[in-house]
């Protein structure tokens, strides 16, 4: 598994300190991107928060996932929160170690109070004795947030006093990539008043429970909407939502005092097969949102959703195109980016599919769109080193690829000869192992990938692969 190693370099720890005036929350940041550039240490933020000991105990969530491993929980990994500040609010996101589960603790405008935000993305520095601080916070007296240096700070500091150098596989960046892409297919299927919620997460288990079946792993479980709360169930029923893994959402608890409402998000559709869910509990003047993987062992790096645009030279060429345009926007406006591109409203949505997966853009489910911000490390690395996307452009290049007069196509794969087919709506099925166990479930296996690059440089003139005439009646397998 490809690898590099992440070096976060902060100006001092992050710290929470006290005084007769109130509280002071320090958190430091390390390089990042803002309007004017690459900054070593950015300044988003310097007023009070509204709700303390909900944004303390919401931020202390985001850290408990960046810490942990909900699968081979031997293993450690952390990765310090990303901070976004979006103009009007800040947004600290992370990712769990086994990429299975994405946080995000959003500070919305009515949760801030006395300063402008800023703009930009960067990490912030959360480290233990500051958590065990966040921990002993008692009541809601002010407390004054800032992010970044203040500005004696900016003037006066030599370098970095604190290094943090961590792991950063391929496949957490693909990972993440790709838990944005889920949550852009979920719709909202329960809302639950803050009794209800208490009560339904209060329930859950915290610890994974023993497996069940040949391969050792349980069943997943399912909730659905019944009146006012949710019932779990053990079968995919209509309306019901996969909640894989419940013990995942064991960081939700940090919060549930503070509690408001949860609202759970969900795909369409998922024919009986698990899927991602997206969990989010409301507190005054913020959000706290948990989005798992369709199970515990599988992370969301592969499961494929990224693999059709990155495929396309046209949403490459958009996706440039469009970045130009972003400015750290909240809420990315898909009609106001075509209008201003001069693109298709589809083809600006799969040029922020593209963007997603170099980190450039996130999806927030409860604004059911895009916001801007750019994550503070190489994530375009996951692109070019996505495996299924590497192997579909060596068979293009090795011409095994056979395209039919009937559009079906035949690939040359391992020894073997694979048939890939069009059905209705477009998707394109193959006869390999892949497509047989998940139907289309995880994205396009490389074969499917394959011809659908070979047919796109077919229609722009590029020799990119053998294309054969051939009667359906006289294929080859």
């Amino acid at each position: 598994m490809s690898r590099s190693m992440q070096a976060l370099a902060y100006a001092r720890p992050s710290s929470l300190t006290s005084d007769p005036q109130g509280n002071l929350l320090g958190l430091e940041t390390a390089g990042g991107l803002t309007p004017v550039g690459p900054e070593e240490h950015p300044s988003f933020f310097a007023g009070f928060l509204r709700s303390p000991q909900a944004a303390a105990r919401g931020l202390l969530a985001v850290a408990d996932v960046a810490a942990a491993r909900y699968h081979q929980r031997t293993l450690r990994a952390s990765l310090d929160p990303v901070v976004t500040a979006n103009g009007d609010r800040l947004r600290f996101e992370s990712f769990s170690g086994c990429c299975g589960v994405y946080a995000r603790l959003d500070v919305l405008p009515e949760g801030l109070d006395g300063a402008d935000t800023g703009h930009g993305t960067t990490n912030v520095d959360v480290n233990n004795p500051l958590r065990e601080a966040l921990s002993r916070l008692a009541g809601d007296d002010p407390m004054h947030l800032r992010v970044g240096p203040n500005d004696l700070a900016v003037t006066t500091l030599e370098g970095p006093v604190v290094e943090k150098k961590v792991p950063l596989p391929d496949r957490w960046l693909r990972g993440f990539a790709e838990s944005q892409v889920a949550s852009a297919a979920f719709d909202l299927r329960a809302e639950l008043s803050a009794a209800e919620a208490v009560r339904f997460l209060r329930t859950l288990p915290r610890t994974a429970p023993g497996g069940s079946g040949a391969t050792g792993r349980a069943a997943p479980l399912w909730v659905v909407p019944a009146g006012a709360t949710l019932r779990p169930t053990t079968r995919p029923v209509p309306g019901a939502v996969c909640l894989p893994g419940p013990e995942r959402l064991a960081a939700l608890q940090r919060i549930l005092r503070h509690a408001t409402g949860l609202r759970v998000y969900g795909p369409a559709a998922h024919g009986g097969a698990a899927t991602a869910s997206a969990w989010e509990v409301a507190a005054p003047g913020m959000r706290l949102t948990l989005t798992l993987s369709p199970e515990p062992h599988r992370g969301f790096s592969g499961e494929g959703g990224v693999l059709e645009a990155l495929a396309t030279d046209d949403a490459a060429a958009d996706a440039e195109l469009v970045s130009v345009l972003l400015a750290w926007e909240p809420r990315i406006d898909t009609a106001d980016l075509a209008e201003q591109s001069g693109l298709t409203v589809p083809r600006v949505r799969a040029a922020l599919v593209r963007l997603g997966t170099a980190g450039r853009v996130g999806y927030d489910a409860a604004e059911a769109a895009y916001f801007h911000r750019e994550l503070p490390y190489d994530a375009a690395r996951a692109e070019r080193h996505n495996p299924r996307l590497g192997a579909a452009r060596a068979l293009l290049a090795e011409g095994n690829v056979a395209l039919r007069a009937d559009a079906t196509a035949t690939v040359a794969s391992g020894g073997r000869r694979y048939q890939v087919r069009e059905s209705a709506g477009g998707v394109l099925s193959c006869t390999c192992q892949w497509w047989a166990d998940h139907r289309g479930r995880r994205g396009p296996c490389k074969h499917a990938l394959a011809v659908r690059m070979a047919r796109r440089a077919r229609a722009g003139g590029a020799p990119a692969a053998r294309t054969t005439a051939t009667r359906t009646s006289g294929g080859t397998r």
